[in-house]
């Protein structure tokens, strides 16, 4: 069958699915594999069939597969039925409610709960859970009830919601001008020279790995973002850190981090689920893949939030336990360090 050729759209019959904007630095691609780098577990025959159908728009024009992205260009993908996170569905989902009264709610996220459906995962999010516990909760920009900000699926850790309009927007305005409190801990891969610091570069979506952020130069690609870091243990070949956020920037630790050399520890998407720092000794690797087993995800937490409350203007500050996880892999790493000690002591 030929392709249809470019043609312009009835956007009234479609909804939208997706839609990116190609950054200034794009190189010509192919629309299909640029998708590909976008759209988690999507198929490059699958993007071409919806190109085939007209459901893949350039700046509102249905394009062929083999269509080159240009910088600036505003890809979508519509179809013909709404997407499934519209189709929000409330579900009676056990929530770790740490706070509640009738403004906010703040909840200790478990590790491995999505916040709000997206791309393959439609059920089972912090967002279905929410609106089953309270029901008119107001809609943000994105109109997704309740949330002013949110952390990664294998992200744990404190959360705050809005359950009204007010809330909603003095919450949201505490994150744009920086006046929040969030202190998150994290593990990372090899010994950090300083015992604090900060890390400041721009944070944009990778030119290579579109599932990833990269850290660039000021003002060529991304937002500016700040992290402050202090060390709070040293275990020879990882190191304990808190992090302070200036910025609430997507994956922002996890990129900072890997920037520096530091990729947390079991981040497979940025490369930390794999032996970054220390021997090569099968024994070391099995060690290791010990730790990966006891903690299966990225070693964060996000431990400490504060804010303003936003009718009676006080600051409220909320603490998490470190989750088992977490302090598992630490106890194990501790173990590992003190007796690597000892055998340097020994020699």
């Amino acid at each position: 069958m030929k392709e249809h050729e470019n043609k312009e759209i009835d956007n009234d019959e479609l909804y939208e699915h997706y839609r990116f904007v190609a950054t200034d630095g794009q190189e010509p691609l192919r629309v299909d594999k640029f998708l590909m780098n976008f759209i988690e577990n999507a198929t490059r025959n699958k993007i071409q069939q919806a190109a085939k159908a007209g459901n893949v728009l350039v700046n509102d024009i249905a394009v062929k597969s083999n269509y080159k992205v240009k910088p600036k260009d505003v890809v979508r993908v519509v179809l013909a039925y709404p997407p499934h996170e519209n189709l929000l569905v409330a579900e009676d989902i056990p929530l770790n409610i740490v706070y509640e009264d009738d403004e906010v709610i703040v909840v200790n996220k478990e590790p491995g709960m999505v916040v709000h459906p997206g791309h393959g995962n439609y059920s089972g999010t912090l967002v279905n859970g929410l609106i089953h516990h309270i029901e008119n909760l107001p809609n943000n920009s994105s109109d997704r009830p309740g949330l002013v900000h949110r952390i990664d699926k294998d992200t744990s850790g404190l959360l705050v919601v809005a359950k009204t309009e007010f809330a909603m927007a003095h919450l949201s305005k505490q994150f744009f001008d920086r006046t929040t409190e969030r202190l998150y801990y994290a593990l990372v891969w090899g010994n950090i020279d300083e015992d604090s610091g900060t890390i400041e570069g721009h944070i944009g979506r990778s030119f290579t790995n579109r599932m990833q952020m990269d850290v660039f130069p000021d003002g060529e690609h991304g937002k500016p973002a700040i992290t402050h870091f202090k060390v709070i243990e040293r275990y020879t070949y990882v190191t304990l850190v808190q992090c302070k956020l200036e910025t609430g920037r997507t994956h922002q630790i996890r990129a900072h981090f890997k920037h520096i050399g530091h990729t947390l520890f079991n981040d497979e998407r940025y490369g930390g689920d794999r032996i970054l720092k220390g021997t090569t000794f099968t024994k070391y690797k099995q060690f290791v893949d010990n730790c990966f087993k006891v903690l299966p995800r990225q070693a964060l937490h996000a431990k400490t939030l504060g804010f303003t409350h936003p009718t009676t203007g006080e600051f409220l500050q909320f603490n998490s336990e470190i989750p088992k996880d977490i302090t598992d892999c630490l106890e194990k790493w501790k173990r590992y360090s003190e007796n690597s000690t000892l055998e340097l002591e020994d020699e």
